[in-house]
């Protein structure tokens, strides 16, 4: 379940101030019996709270999973706030408290690269009504018109008068001021705190060990839970023998968790994890036992000549060109199941009462996991409550709550008594909701003057929304299937202009539950696309980088990203001696991306020597955070290009940890030179995007080593002798 709701400017500004002015909220991570916050202090509106020793306290509703979003909006509210950056801290509020104060917070979802930039113009206003309030109440006590006071890095000065004060000083007043109907957000050519380079706001409390993620939670009297679900997907749970565990060590009990799932809950989370493995369990396979990577790879090979398809982009008539051009091109390519392998398993912490139920837990999205809390516990929604934490790696996984649906059902067998569940490694790996399988088509024709004159790009495949928002589909199509191939979405649009285009997707859903993962159908359909155009330049005998421009006339901001990386990887002159080099463009979750690679490929073994990124996102937030994004969405690319594949057999994953489903190590790691070059007028993501360009750069490098094409991933899986 996930609540939406849209809040206009004039009352976000006014419920954004508390109605109770001088309210003390605290959002610290809460304890059972604990007050909330030892050191209240006054809010001046939803967003800021000023204590008297100048810390000002930010309130970030988006969740923290490494991306960097909790430093990037609170440099987003300070800068309009006006405030010292030294002094700023932050806190989550929860979703409870921001059901009971009409979503002044907004969206708590945290997906999608959305977390700045869908949430950028709130809480800016946020941060100046709050600079506002505490101008009127310096202004008031001084008996002086507000215009004529001035702020900086948390001081109030009225130069006429040469009198100043402190944010600190007049909190509690500015709270209890009535918050201004409208508000003037700084031009960004202004930003001193914004825009910059700042280090991330969590950073010491990771390097010391302060920093408290699900599974370090410790409460009081607290209890622990492993549990085991049917491995085969759409398996239930036919019977199990708890009388063979109950004498063990630590043992409190059995519990069943709905149709598919064995708890053991002990003194200790070992305990329970070695009954576990110790408890007899009889499963109820289902129907899936047939299942496998094969059948799975004939659905969707079925799915590439069918005759119905939904149409996600067209132009011309490309079925009719294709018949008649002077030469065709043709290829298949496929890119498999991959896992979440967050480096967090699932977990979460709940304390379950007749009257009220509370789950802490490292979550995408905390009303969802709200929604889910007041569902299995059975309670009204406002008699349940949610505290986030810091998330151990989310890329989409932490967007589903089936983690939090357990662990309220097994703390309901322990009223008064808080239960922490953690799900083992292999747990995590079996029960994933997996980046869908596809395959995909494509055929496109040359003119006698070597010009793309029409292509289809057929994609057969899983849809995401079909199994986790139906709601979201429209008359039956998963629009998110097209990411970056789309006419005009702002969203992700195709980057060229081809006279004859069709492109279109066979939707064909095996029983694996898909899932989003982090770059979504971006990354597939990049490869797919990117490597292909390649394809089509070389069999027109052309230069790839020129080919592409040749198409991109129409698309300035494409081109933009592209020319970038290959001027900077040197593409118009020889590269060094035994390296390739390879380059892709797209757009995808509102940015601009591109990358150039530089391999190497000595007796079979690839050598990845450095890639070139380039982003355009609009606007940069913090430059270094975007270059470390960059970074860590190449490792994660790289990984699935690499290795990164889930197979089926008996209708369960394969793979069940690390030794069966590896990722880059630092050895094998390129350099990455990162270019941001922000356009402006725009808001894009940049967690996600640049993933998708990594394997089609390092796939078309390859290609230029080898004289090689990999179009089923992963590649550990060919030889490049």
């Amino acid at each position: 379940m996930t609540i939406v709701q849209s809040v206009s400017r004039r009352n976000f500004l006014v419920g954004s101030a508390a109605a109770l002015g001088g309210l003390s909220l605290g959002f610290h991570l809460p304890l059972p019996g604990k007050a909330l916050a030892a050191d209240a202090a006054p809010e001046i509106n939803a967003w800021v709270v000023v204590k008297p020793d100048e810390t000002v306290v930010i309130r970030i509703a988006r969740s923290e999973m490494g991306q960097g979003t909790l430093t990037g909006l609170a440099q987003l509210v300070a800068e309009e706030l006006d405030c010292d950056w030294a002094r700023v801290t932050t806190e989550y509020p929860t979703p409870g408290e921001n059901l009971a104060r009409s979503r002044v917070w907004g969206n708590f979802s945290t997906g999608g690269s959305r977390g700045i930039r869908e949430s950028h113009d709130y809480v800016r206003q946020g941060g100046a009504a709050a600079r506002q309030m505490l101008i009127a109440a310096a202004a008031a006590e001084w008996g002086v018109p507000a215009a004529e006071c001035t702020t900086d890095k948390g001081t109030i000065t009225h130069a006429a008068s040469g009198r100043s004060t402190t944010y600190g000083k007049v909190a509690d007043a500015a709270g209890r001021m009535t918050p201004p109907a409208e508000v003037t957000l700084k031009d960004p050519k202004d930003w001193t705190i914004a825009g910059q380079p700042l280090p991330r706001l969590d950073t010491a409390d990771k390097l010391t060990g302060k920093q408290i993620y699900g599974t370090d939670l410790q409460l009081d009297g607290m209890l622990n839970a492993a549990i085991k679900a049917c491995p085969v997907f759409g398996g239930k749970v036919q019977s199990f023998d708890a009388a063979a565990v109950a004498d063990m060590p630590g043992v409190r009990k059995v519990v069943q968790v709905g149709e598919t799932a064995v708890a053991v809950v002990a003194d200790t989370w070992w305990r329970a994890k070695t009954a576990l493995d110790a408890l007899p369990i009889v499963w109820d396979e289902g129907p899936n036992t047939g299942v496998t990577s094969a059948t799975i790879a004939s659905m969707l090979e079925e799915g590439l000549d069918a005759d119905e398809a939904f149409i996600g982009n067209q132009a011309g008539n490309a079925r009719e060109a294709l018949a008649g051009g002077a030469k065709t091109v043709s290829a298949v390519y496929g890119f498999p199941y991959q896992n979440h392998a967050t480096m967090e398993p699932m977990n979460a912490t709940a304390l379950y009462t007749p009257e009220k139920c509370e789950v802490w837990v490292p979550t995408q999205n905390g009303e969802a996991s709200l929604a889910a809390a007041a569902e299995a516990s059975g309670l009204p929604v406002n008699q349940c409550e949610v505290y986030k934490i810091h998330l151990g790696g989310g890329f989409g996984r932490r967007g589903m709550q089936d983690y939090v649906t357990q662990v309220v059902h097994i703390a309901k067998e322990f009223p008064g008594t808080p239960v922490k569940l953690i799900w083992s490694r292999e747990e995590d790996m079996l029960q994933g909701r997996y980046h869908p399988v596809t395959q995909g088509k494509l055929t496109g024709t040359l003119d006698a003057d070597g010009n793309l004159t029409a292509l289809h790009m057929r994609i057969s495949g899983q849809s995401i929304l079909a199994a986790v928002m139906p709601q979201r589909m429209q008359d039956g199509m998963d629009p998110i299937i097209f990411q970056g191939l789309t006419a005009d979405s702002p969203e992700g649009h195709l980057g060229y202009t081809i006279p004859n285009l069709l492109i279109d997707h066979a939707m064909r859903n095996p029983p694996v539950p898909p899932g989003f993962w982090r770059g979504v159908n971006l990354n597939q359909n990049a490869i797919y696309l990117e490597c292909f155009l390649d394809e089509l330049a070389h069999a027109a005998g052309q230069d790839p980088l020129a080919f592409r421009r040749k198409l991109m006339a129409n698309h300035p901001k494409h081109l933009a990203v592209l020319n970038a990386v290959a001027e900077r990887i040197g593409w118009e002159e020889p590269a060094p001696e035994g390296r390739h080099r390879g380059l892709a463009q797209i757009m995808g979750f509102g940015s601009y991306v591109a990358a150039a690679a530089e391999v190497s490929v000595a007796d079979g073994r690839l050598r990845i020597h450095r890639i070139v990124a380039a982003t355009d996102p609009g606007h940069a937030v913090n430059p270094a955070q975007i270059e470390r994004q960059v970074e860590g969405s190449f490792v994660y690319g790289l990984s699935a290009c690499l290795y990164g594949e889930c197979t089926v057999n008996g209708g369960r994953i394969e793979q069940e940890n690390f030794d069966t489903y590896d990722v880059m190590r630092m050895a094998d790691m390129p350099a990455v030179e990162t270019i941001v070059m922000p356009s402006g007028g725009f808001w894009g993501g940049v967690g996600e995007p640049t993933i998708a360009v990594a394997a089609p750069a390092v796939l078309n490098a390859i290609f230029a080593a080898t004289g090689k094409r990999i179009r089923q991933l992963p590649l550990k899986n060919h030889s490049l002798v």
